[in-house]
Formats: structure tokens, C-alpha cells, sequence
């Protein structure tokens, strides 16, 4: 393949993985004004409700920590469409269960799919920052900040009046339709060099989990707005469904601002400033 022909289909790869982030983010975004409905429906305490969110993030990060091996494998183009066509329904299923133990498989799973969407469609944008040699990771995950805000805007009001089932069916077509059409124009990774195989090892440079503690307390904060500003909105400050879905699309929309900006700040001042100056924001922003 000539020099032309690889930098056009790194041009169309960065697209495509941007609309599996996309379409990873409206799916997550679609949840947050189910949540109350959810709540109801099932007749499930607060207590119980904080369990079933519990294992949307047990399967995340059981597939996060499977799907590593799965793409040094397989690669992250055909990891990204098992896991993308699975989590399109991930929705879906959760909408239909109709009790707590049918529920729980159905956000273990969802969580599950979301979780390896997550990772592989991260490793094919590297992929992509590669191939074109320069940065594309944050505006790649400020498109999944705009499936969010969408997500979020659009879901309160299409519960309100048409039902979560229908909320559901709707956002599970368009998800599909996304990721089915976008899969197609992935790029493949650069195949590694066989190497001995090595036994797994915990990280040894103490940067490596400050670094985890950092992501792990950002996860917490966007995760709380994301699980609970909904029901908040609604059962604390009485606000219809429709306005309740607002909470998460409002701090979606502005993260989607700043993470658009974010690959020109990064190639601007280098990762390394940019990490610090964002990480005293965001705890500037938690005061």
C-alpha cells in the first residue's frame, strides 16, 4: 500500500473509532435518565439499586482486565466488534429484565461490554495517533463526552413521552447502526514482534499506580453524576424525568468542550504539563 493510500485509511480509521466512541458514550449517556424508571419499576431500594450499579462496574473491569490479552492476541479491530455489536444491546437487555436477578446478569454484562468497548476502541486510537502522528486521544474521547451529552439531553425526554422501552429500542438501533458501519473502516495495529512469553507482574515504578489513583478517583466523581444525579434531580429536588436527564448531559457537554481542546493543549505544553495542570483543575473543580 502506498504512503497516500495508508495516511487516507488512518484518516478514515480516525472517524470511524471516533464514532465507536461516540457510540460508546450514548449508550453510557442513555443510561442515566433510565435510572429512575429503573428504580420504580423493579420496586428496589436505593441499597439494592447501589448493588445492580456495583455490577455494571464489576463486568467493566472484568473485561478491562480480559480484553488486554484479547487484543494482543486478535487486535483491537476485532476485539472492538465483538465487544461494540454485543454492547449496542447492553441497553436493551437492562430495559426488558424483568426482575432483580435478571437485572443483575443484564448490568453485569452491559458493564461488561461497555468496559472492552473501552479499552479496545482506546488501543485502536493509539493505533490511529501513529499511523498519523499526532494526537487525536483526547478529542476521540470528547467525542464519547458528545454521545454522552446526547445521550443524557435526548433520553429524559424520550422516556417522559414515549416510554424507556421505546427510549431504549431507539438508542439500541442507533448504537448499532454506529458501530456497524464504523467497524468497516478501523485500522488493524502494526502486528508485534513475537516475543518470549513472559508470567505476569505486578507494575514496579510507583508512578504507574499514582497514575491509577488519579484515573480511579476522576472514574468515581464522573461515575457518581452519572449513577445518582438523575434520581437526584427527580426525587430530591423534584424535577420531571425530562430535566432529570439534563444532570449527566450538562457535565458531559462541558467536558466534551474541554477534551476537544485537549490534543491541541497536549501537543501545545506535552502530556506530561498538561496531566498536571488538568489534575489541579479537576481537584480545583472538586472544592
Amino acid at each position: 500500500m502506498s504512503a497516500q493510500n495508508t495516511i487516507e485509511a488512518a484518516i478514515r480509521g480516525r472517524w470511524a473509532v471516533a464514532g465507536i466512541f461516540l457510540a460508546n458514550g450514548f449508550l453510557t449517556g442513555s443510561w442515566a435518565p433510565q435510572i429512575p424508571v429503573f428504580l420504580t419499576r423493579l420496586d428496589i431500594s436505593k441499597f439494592t439499586l447501589g448493588l445492580l450499579i456495583l455490577l455494571f462496574g464489576a463486568g467493566a473491569v472484568a473485561a478491562m482486565t480480559w480484553c488486554g490479552h484479547l487484543i494482543s492476541r486478535h487486535g483491537s479491530r476485532t476485539v472492538l466488534r465483538w465487544f461494540g455489536l454485543c454492547g449496542s444491546f447492553g441497553l436493551l437487555a437492562v430495559a426488558l429484565a424483568p426482575n432483580v436477578p435478571l437485572a443483575a446478569i443484564a448490568m453485569f454484562i452491559f458493564g461488561g461490554s461497555i468496559g472492552g468497548m473501552d479499552v479496545a476502541m482506546n488501543a485502536n486510537a493509539v493505533a490511529v495517533e501513529r499511523r498519523l502522528a499526532r494526537a487525536i486521544m483526547s478529542s476521540s474521547h470528547g467525542f464519547w463526552s458528545l454521545g454522552g451529552f446526547a445521550g443524557g439531553a435526548l433520553g429524559g425526554f424520550a422516556i417522559q413521552n414515549y416510554g424507556h422501552l421505546v427510549h431504549a429500542t431507539v438508542v439500541t438501533a442507533l448504537a448499532f447502526a454506529v458501530v456497524a458501519f464504523a467497524i468497516g473502516y478501523l485500522i488493524a495495529e502494526d502486528k508485534p514482534q513475537q516475543t518470549e512469553h513472559q508470567k505476569f507482574s505486578l507494575p514496579g515504578h510507583p508512578v504507574v499506580y499514582l497514575v491509577g489513583l488519579m484515573a480511579l478517583l476522576t472514574m468515581v466523581s464522573e461515575g457518581a453524576v452519572l449513577d445518582w444525579a438523575a434520581l437526584y434531580l427527580q426525587q430530591e429536588l423534584g424535577a420531571d424525568l425530562a430535566f432529570a436527564g439534563l444532570a449527566y448531559a450538562a457535565f458531559s457537554g462541558v467536558m466534551a468542550l474541554m477534551r476537544f481542546l485537549g490534543d491541541g493543549v497536549r501537543d501545545r505544553f506535552g502530556a506530561v504539563t498538561t496531566l498536571r495542570g488538568s489534575a489541579l483543575a479537576a481537584a480545583a473543580g472538586m472544592l
